[in-house]
């Protein structure tokens, strides 16, 4: 087969036109990892931000937390629920808002990348609070936004799907190397020059450009192997699109940089199974 390779500046042009993560969700996170924040630090970015306001009252007062009584501030609401929902929910929103559209090229209908994602992101969290990391709202971050380059990459990837499935099956590409052969830069790589671009913190451009471990400098780095542990962790559940299942290799390497072993990864599958039904009514309420 001929390949027409696609000039991957083109590609990476769009992120001028694209529109970026809102820079309360920065504001929230710099002071959710800042360890001489305040609940009150954090109340008040998502204060003087009324739509983040408005759809975090929504969601705190909706059945899915079962409160007894009616939210009506910000405030109240990081006293009941405390910083750490505060935050998750202000991720959520924007998350789902960015990825919720269906991506084709991908093999994605609409709110199945959102739902990976989220799924994803709370894995990572699980896996940060095992191994007591300070940093788990960066974590939650980049695992929830790992794949936002899809978003522009998407249609691209259709025009190219025969190319790309071609070197997936006849030459034993993943679908990521196939996508970087085919296009010359594939969704990783473009979601981390997102995430430079919108002002975000080098660590979480770099986890986000190398979430699938393709670079060995990527595999010796605990916070890029949780993300890629929790996406895999989401494969063997049945989380994810076909096209993702081709996409990884396993490497035992990093998994064993987390001391984290197969019953824990068993643990992690239970943990997530039994609050599925809680990520569902979730995803109803965002």
């Amino acid at each position: 087969m001929t390949m027409t390779m696609t000039d991957p500046r083109e590609i990476i042009k769009q992120i001028d036109d694209f529109p970026p993560v809102p820079n309360v969700v920065n504001q929230i996170l710099a002071a959710a990892e800042d360890p001489k924040s305040s609940m009150s630090t954090v109340s008040n970015i998502i204060t003087y931000d009324p739509v983040m306001t408005a759809n975090l009252l929504k969601v705190c007062n909706s059945a899915y937390y079962g409160l007894s009584k009616e939210i009506n501030s910000i405030h109240e609401a990081t006293v009941l629920l405390g910083l750490d929902k505060i935050v998750e929910i202000c991720l959520f929103r924007c998350a789902f808002e960015n990825l919720k559209k269906a991506q084709h090229g991908y093999n994605l209908a609409e709110g199945q990348l959102v739902k990976q994602s989220i799924s994803a992101a709370l894995i990572t969290k699980n896996i940060a609070e095992r191994l007591k990391l300070a940093n788990k709202h960066l974590l939650f971050t980049a695992s929830l936004l790992k794949d936002i380059g899809k978003l522009i990459m998407e249609r691209y990837v259709a025009q190219s799907i025969e190319e790309i499935n071609h070197l997936v099956t006849k030459e034993q590409m993943s679908f990521s190397q196939a996508e970087k052969t085919v296009l010359g830069i594939d969704h990783e790589g473009l979601g981390g020059m997102m995430m430079e671009r919108w002002g975000f913190s080098p660590k979480m451009s770099f986890i986000i450009a190398n979430h699938h471990l393709q670079a060995p400098q990527a595999r010796q780095d605990i916070e890029t192997s949780i993300v890629y542990l929790a996406e895999a962790i989401c494969m063997l559940m049945g989380v994810c699109a076909e096209s993702d299942v081709c996409a990884y290799n396993y490497y035992d390497d990093a998994v064993a940089l987390l001391h984290i072993s197969e019953g824990d990864i068993d643990r992690l599958i239970i943990s997530f199974l039994e609050n599925r039904d809680k990520v569902e009514a979730l995803l109803k309420h965002i």
